[in-house]
């Protein structure tokens, strides 16, 4: 049996593990509020609503952690994989070769990790900062790619959603076009799916104008109750 087998199975478990972290939470609940973020706001774990119900820093951190458990783990199983298989090395260094998919199985484990947490009864997030992380661990001018679509529609409309879904549908398209193999292009398709798929409450209020615009609550987040809870 190949090695690159067990190896990219072992991959697959420690990134859904690693990346099912829920580092919103935890972060959130060190804050000077101690919040639990699930019963504020939208509910979600992520830096929006991080940002919204515990602040600026809050929302940073959680970012940058985020998106830091898809790289480390996307980086590290890159490593396991041409540890246990040298003569593979060079395939694995450049996903866009026949070897790619096997990264791409790891940055779909590091999505599916964050947004069904093995930690909180396969509930999380919404699985854009890690699949930031992720993708620029895979290949970086990919991951610049997606960051600049992110960017064209988040700024201007300050709808951090409308961004997140723009990223989501432009990984796929960006994939193969920047030269990548068809199942590695699959494999991030089905990715992008996990993340629209948590966007369709956001899709459904930007399609009828009630989605709320980005900001950050330096407030007490306590005072927001789920009954009363304001979507992100």
């Amino acid at each position: 049996m190949s090695p690159l087998l067990p190896a990219g199975l072992a991959s697959v478990a420690l990134s859904y593990l690693l990346c099912g972290i829920p580092f919103g939470l935890l972060i959130a609940r060190r804050s000077p509020g101690h919040v639990d973020v699930r019963h504020v706001g939208s509910g979600n774990i992520g830096m929006t609503n991080v940002a919204r119900s515990a602040g600026a820093l809050a929302g940073a951190a959680t970012l940058l952690c985020d998106a830091g458990k898809g790289f480390l783990a996307v980086s590290l199983s890159r490593l396991l994989l041409t540890g246990l298989a040298p003569v593979a090395s060079a395939d694995l260094a450049d996903p866009r070769s026949s070897m790619g998919w096997l990264l791409a199985c790891v940055c779909v484990s590091c999505v599916l990790g964050h947004v069904f947490s093995p930690y909180l009864h396969l509930r999380g997030g919404k699985g854009i900062s890690v699949g930031f992380g992720s993708a620029l661990a895979l290949w970086w001018p990919l991951a610049l790619g997606v960051l600049l679509v992110f960017l064209v529609f988040a700024v201007p409309s300050r709808y951090v959603s409308l961004g997140s879904i723009a990223a989501a549908l432009a990984l796929p398209l960006l994939a193969a076009a920047f030269g990548f193999h068809v199942p590695a292009v699959l494999l991030l398709a089905l990715a992008s799916g996990v993340v629209l798929w948590r966007h369709r409450e956001n899709a459904g209020r930007l399609l009828a104008g009630t989605e709320r615009r980005f900001t950050v609550h330096p407030g007490n987040p306590k005072e927001k109750s789920r009954g009363t809870k304001r979507r992100n």
